[in-house]
């Protein structure tokens, strides 16, 4: 049957597909006429439910209406900004320009089930102007004319406690943008959240129903600050939350990261007659500091030094047979304490037995990043520590990403909070500590700057600029860095091989090229003389855009209405010669298309007998002759 839909260019259609899932699997829940029955849904869930009247549940005023926008398809689309991309043929990093609840709908189809790690930087709810109002589709003319007319960002909404939706209101603009995140992890996908007092309760209770209590990994605190606080009433609050959640727990591996100069500086001093191979060590008592339960097999004696028998309080934490290996290989310890007793000490070696750097689990507590030192990053960046307040530093986000990517060094990392882009200063500089291939995907809402900032004084009308500035001055460092280092790479044609990954590319969200998405249907008026219309209103419109579109602007959104990724490359068919027909794959689909305003016979035919081919054309570059492809 038809629907008014099926002739407008959407994004994916969750709340359909969701819907047709839940169709083949029970089909008994459903009418004759293909309809939801609610009341056989609620036998099947829990019959006593229907009566009941009271239950534990998580709710807030417009918590449904934030679930079905979040599943509601955008008619927007997605355009290429060449001029702000930076060697954009030298990576896939994209950095996108526009309203995020709208990106992440369009994303939802190319990239499902494809971003390894999320790491995002909320507004948080402290009563300032952060609320994102979700009226962005085209009855709402603010958005496309605040970004495409007046090319000075958008007002971002007040929520003030006074609002008397105070949590509400923050909670509805995260709640669907989580919804759609979900979509886009993959099996093995993690996602961290960053949040202060104000919501991390809320938050936390959210991403258990988003995510599942059972896929919670633990809630990282950040010490954010050395000090300070004699302004403080009460206790000086010095740290933040990072709430670490996994799309299925079960498909986690175990979590290593490498481990750090730092650490090993600070830890690993020892050296005894196996340093040549696994390097310093430090140590740690064998002996366990509390009971492991009635295990005879852990309680022994050990042999010191000086011959005497060392005997646990408790047990041991290794078995006998594990001792006697270890101490065959010089993997034990001996040590005094204070009164001159021998202790029983694991050698903890930097390097495994092959002479490998050993990885090592990362702590739920970081205290040794500040945010001091994201704004000295500022200054370093921008000359300026007033560009962008408080952002979070670089090294704090790689701490965060190698947790997340875990080892996966091809991993795609997602902001869709980009702020000042430390998330893609992460995954650059990272990528080149360890020669990684991370990609990321940053999408910043084109926020205007206030008129008295130093950042609009400098330039930066919204904080988007911002966001592509500081990855453009970040990349420019990194390469002039290698110049320097290595100038004969630059001037015996290897440039290419040394600014490898050193890039992105600029999309901006955009209206559609359909007039057709403007349609409005006449409520008074039956589905079937709506479909009607609206195919009048495409033959009329759309008959205008024979000379006024742009092919690039066309193809991006076709492609990506087609779950095309955006990183997505074209070949030129030179065997058609009456018509312009690209090849174009984005490495797992491909496609042949054609944006011709007509179809000659030749590439007609051609397809008629190559039905195995996938092939997109404009719908009016086919007349009813043609219509047999």
């Amino acid at each position: 049957m038809e629907n008014i839909n099926d002739y407008r260019p959407n994004s994916h259609n969750w709340n359909r597909e969701r819907l047709e899932t839940l169709k083949k699997l029970f089909p008994d829940l459903f009418t004759s006429e293909g309809n939801l029955n609610i009341n056989e849904l609620k036998k099947v869930i829990d019959p006593a439910s229907v009566s009941e009247t009271e239950r534990y549940e998580f709710r807030w005023f417009g918590k449904s209406n934030a679930k079905r926008n979040a599943f509601t398809p955008s008619n927007a689309t997605l355009i290429y900004d060449e001029t702000r991309s930076v060697n954009p043929n030298e990576s896939e990093n994209l950095i996108i320009e526009g309203e995020n609840l709208e990106v992440l709908k369009l994303l939802s189809g190319s990239y499902r089930e494809k971003i390894k790690c999320i790491y995002i930087d909320p507004p948080y709810n402290t009563g300032g102007d952060f609320v994102y109002s979700d009226n962005y589709s085209l009855d709402k003319k603010a958005y496309w004319e605040q970004n495409g007319i007046f090319h000075d960002g958008i007002r971002i909404d007040t929520n003030t406690e006074s609002s008397g939706r105070f949590h509400s209101d923050w909670l509805n603009m995260i709640y669907s943008r989580l919804l759609l995140a979900r979509q886009l992890l993959q099996k093995d996908g993690v996602i961290f959240l960053s949040i202060d007092d104000n919501e991390v309760h809320h938050l936390r209770k959210l991403c258990d129903e988003i995510f599942g209590e059972e896929n919670f990994l633990d809630c990282i605190i950040w010490k954010k600050r050395y000090g300070g606080g004699a302004k403080e009433k009460y206790l000086v609050s010095l740290h933040e939350y990072v709430l670490f959640y996994a799309k299925d727990i079960d498909e986690v591996d175990p979590i290593y990261i490498p481990n750090n100069p730092e650490a090993i500086e600070r830890y690993y001093k020892l050296k005894d007659e196996n340093y040549e191979l696994r390097g310093p060590y430090r140590t740690h008592p064998l002996e366990a500091t509390k009971s492991m339960g009635d295990r005879k097999n852990l309680i022994f004696s050990i042999p010191s030094p000086d011959g005497t028998e060392i005997m646990p309080k408790r047990q041991w934490l290794w078995s006998k047979e594990r001792v006697e290996e270890s101490l065959k290989k010089g993997e034990i310890a001996f040590l005094k304490d204070k009164d001159g007793k021998w202790t029983v000490h694991s050698k903890q070696y930097l390097k495994d037995e092959n002479g490998d750097v050993r990885e090592i689990k990362s702590f739920s507590i970081i205290d040794d990043i500040y945010t001091q030192h994201g704004t000295n990053e500022v200054i370093d960046i921008f000359g300026n520590a007033q560009i962008f307040s408080f952002p979070k530093p670089s090294t704090f986000l790689k701490k965060l990403i190698q947790i997340g990517c875990n080892g996966d060094s091809e991993a795609i990392v997602l902001d869709f909070f980009g702020g000042s882009g430390t998330t893609g200063q992460a995954v650059t500089e990272l990528n080149q500590d360890d020669e990684g291939n991370r990609k990321y995907l940053i999408v910043q809402i084109p926020e205007a700057t206030d008129e008295n900032s130093e950042a609009y004084k400098a330039g930066f009308k919204k904080i988007s600029d911002i966001t592509i500035e500081r990855n453009k001055r970040v990349i420019e460092k990194i390469i002039e860095e290698k110049k320097n280092r290595q100038p004969d790479l630059f001037n015996n044609g290897n440039k290419e091989d040394v600014t490898k990954g050193l890039g992105f590319k600029v999309f901006k969200l955009v209206k559609s090229n359909f007039p057709r998405v403007e349609f409005a249907p006449d409520p008074d008026k039956t589905d079937e003389e709506n479909i009607e219309l609206l195919k009048k209103y495409i033959r009329d419109k759309e008959a205008q855009m024979v000379t006024a579109f742009n092919k690039d602007e066309l193809l991006t959104e076709i492609l990506l209405k087609n779950n095309f990724t955006l990183n997505y490359k074209t070949t030129k068919q030179e065997q058609f010669k009456k018509n312009e027909i690209l090849y174009v794959t984005d490495g797992e689909k491909e496609t042949l298309i054609c944006l011709d305003v007509v179809l000659d016979m030749e590439t007609v035919e051609y397809f008629k007998k190559n039905t195995g081919q996938k092939f997109i054309c404009l719908e009016r570059a086919l007349d009813t002759t043609k219509n047999t492809i």
